[in-house]
């Protein structure tokens, strides 16, 4: 649904709190800032986290979930959205009710399902739900190699593995598939966009860093700043990863783990040199 407004594009992000603030709902605000979009949230579930582990998730009830979502939609309009941590399938179902009650069009999902640090993000009995429910509704769906091994059941070793992987998951129902292959051993970060007849890959040098927490995330929330901004989806996904690529560059060293990246790393305050 949209509404008159100034004209600043405005971007929504249905997620879980990460309360060490690399990802979620915390990193995809940042992320829409740097773009200069304008923001809103919907939170799924809060979570204890650092960079080390998740201590503890505690889900927030499904219909209050869809009103987050409604009384953003209904007044303020949004140009598009994301969706990352859903938890179970109760909010799964109320999140995609509500895309489809608000009329919401260019939706990016980011089927986040297990965290940097091993911990379980989306309940096994939501995975039918994820499929079944929420990808047909999404322009862009953007799963990395070890999500889309288990949206398809196909083992993932080999780009053309990842090309195979795509055109299964697009059989779901989502416009555009990004196969993200950053979990490969190879020496770029490919990743793969297929539209059901064509794809293009895009290509990024791997860069060598702990601190990539919140990776995910943030190239999800990239691209829906990017189509809230009006691109089309190869063109938001490519400017996507060329910023996704620098905020790696630029992560900061913080915590004992893996660290966050820097989201807003064209802030003069805040460059660094990659490490």
């Amino acid at each position: 649904m949209s509404t008159s407004h100034s004209g600043i594009p405005r971007a929504l992000t249905i997620a879980g709190s990460d309360s060490g603030g690399g990802a979620g709902i915390q990193a995809d605000i940042k992320t829409f800032s740097a773009f200069g979009v304008y923001g809103m949230s919907a939170i799924t579930s809060v979570t204890a986290q650092n960079t080390v582990r998740v201590a503890g998730t505690h889900d927030l009830p499904p219909a209050f979930v869809a009103e987050q979502i409604d009384m953003v939609a209904q007044d303020m309009g949004v140009d598009a959205a994301k969706t990352g941590m859903l938890s179970n399938a109760a909010i799964v179902e109320a999140v995609a009710a509500s895309i489809v009650r608000n009329r919401i069009e260019n939706v990016v999902v980011d089927p986040v399902m297990i965290a940097k640090s091993g911990a379980a993000l989306l309940h096994a009995s939501a995975r039918d739900a994820l499929r079944t429910l929420l990808l047909p509704l999404a322009l862009i769906v953007t799963p990395n190699v070890p999500e889309a091994e288990v949206l398809t059941g196909l083992r993932i070793a080999t780009f053309d593995d990842m090309r195979r992987a795509a055109a299964s998951v697009h059989a779901f129902g989502p416009r555009y598939v990004l196969m993200k292959g950053g979990h490969l051993d190879a020496e770029d970060a490919c990743d793969v966009l297929f539209d059901g007849e064509t794809s293009v890959v895009f290509r990024a040098p791997r860069i060598d860093t702990p601190n990539t927490h919140g990776t995910g995330c943030t190239y999800s929330a990239a691209i829906t700043a990017c189509l809230a901004q009006g691109l089309d989806a190869p063109a938001a996904v490519r400017r996507a990863k060329e910023y996704l690529t620098e905020a790696i560059r630029r992560a900061l060293p913080l915590g004992h783990g893996h660290g966050p990246l820097n989201h807003l790393w064209s802030n003069a305050s805040l460059r660094r040199e990659g490490r």
